[in-house]
């Protein structure tokens, strides 16, 4: 029997990691609440880990948000990141815990990245200006992961996801990303009879979207590879693993589906005057397909899926 740390097992990829957990036998799931236990402060983490025998660690704690999120509080942003992760990585260390899984976001790579974004590509340009503080802090943590390898011989890897969505997805009407925003807006407009919904943009960008579950298959599929197979596909100071389906759809082609979804039966009209934001982001998964996975879920079973979600917890989601 191993017991493994999920840290940030209320968020929606921390909650979807300790269900796939919870199938796998002779696995004690260690969990602590943000009341419990506070992650960014060093004594109380270090206590922690003092005083519990653990095996593994999930690190999926941090603190997210959008854009405006990110703008407002640049400073909360970069400081809770980087206490979390240091504080948990040298407490894994210092505790004699070989096998830790830190997870990342792909906006550590360059605002102009080349398309599809391979992980080769990690600083060898200048971040998006909006969340770079964010961005900043998700590398420290790889490199914090490679430095504890590369001194110590630990066991220490990390996942890059693209867009997620899914089930404990933030549904909220002001600060939620893109598809539960669609998903919301569109039920809505379908429960009053609306004639049609104004979708921002031209719909032309290309974007990436990934299950929250299959991310958290595919991370615990990269935690459990044995160590040769994980270093014959990285390298000691290129690590980190891109996560994502390597498979884009135009936003007009999500809206469209999230209609078809939601239901709704009116019109979809374009403000072309609202900005369309980079034409595309898509990851690279070359590496992860290697290493033997791929997604399950395809667009629109992933979305009918999120918004059964949805539906079932709308409550939880008034104002």
């Amino acid at each position: 029997m191993k017991t493994v740390f999920v840290a940030g097992h209320r968020g929606m990829v921390g909650a979807a990691i300790v269900k796939q957990l919870k199938n796998r036998e002779k696995i004690t799931i260690l969990t602590q609440t943000r009341e419990e236990l506070d992650l960014t402060s060093q004594a109380a983490v270090a206590n922690f880990f003092a005083e519990n025998t653990i095996d593994e660690v999930y690190l999926a704690a941090a603190k997210v948000g959008g854009i405006h999120a990110n703008n407002t509080y640049p400073a909360e942003f970069i400081y809770e990141n980087l206490m979390i992760e240091a504080n948990i990585i040298h407490a894994a260390h210092a505790n004699d815990v070989q096998k830790l899984l830190f997870l990342g976001s792909s906006c550590i790579y360059p605002k102009l990245a080349e398309q599809p974004m391979t992980e080769k590509a990690l600083l060898t340009g200048t971040l998006e200006e909006t969340n770079e503080p964010y961005a900043i802090a998700k590398i420290a943590g790889i490199k914090l992961c490679e430095s504890y390898n590369r001194q110590y011989g630990r066991d220490y890897r990390s996942v890059m996801p693209t867009n997620l969505y899914g089930p404990n997805d933030n549904f909220h009407p002001e600060n939620s990303h893109v598809i539960p925003a669609l998903l919301r807006r569109f039920h809505e407009a379908a429960q009053r009879g609306d004639s049609e919904v104004v979708a921002w943009g031209s719909g032309n960008p290309m974007r990436e979207f990934l299950h929250v579950d299959d991310m958290a298959a595919a991370s615990v599929h990269v935690m459990e590879l044995d160590n040769k197979t994980y270093q014959a596909n990285t390298q000691p100071m290129l690590s980190h693993i891109n996560v994502g389906t390597g498979e884009d759809c135009t936003i007009r082609e999500l809206v469209e589906t999230v209609a078809k979804v939601t239901g709704f039966k009116g019109d979809i009209t374009w403000d072309t005057t609202k900005p369309d934001g980079a034409p595309r982001k898509l990851m690279d998964v070359s590496r992860l397909h290697a290493l033997g996975w791929k997604h399950t879920y395809n667009l629109e079973q992933g979305l009918k899926q999120a918004f059964d979600w949805f539906l079932a917890n709308q409550d939880n989601f008034r104002g």
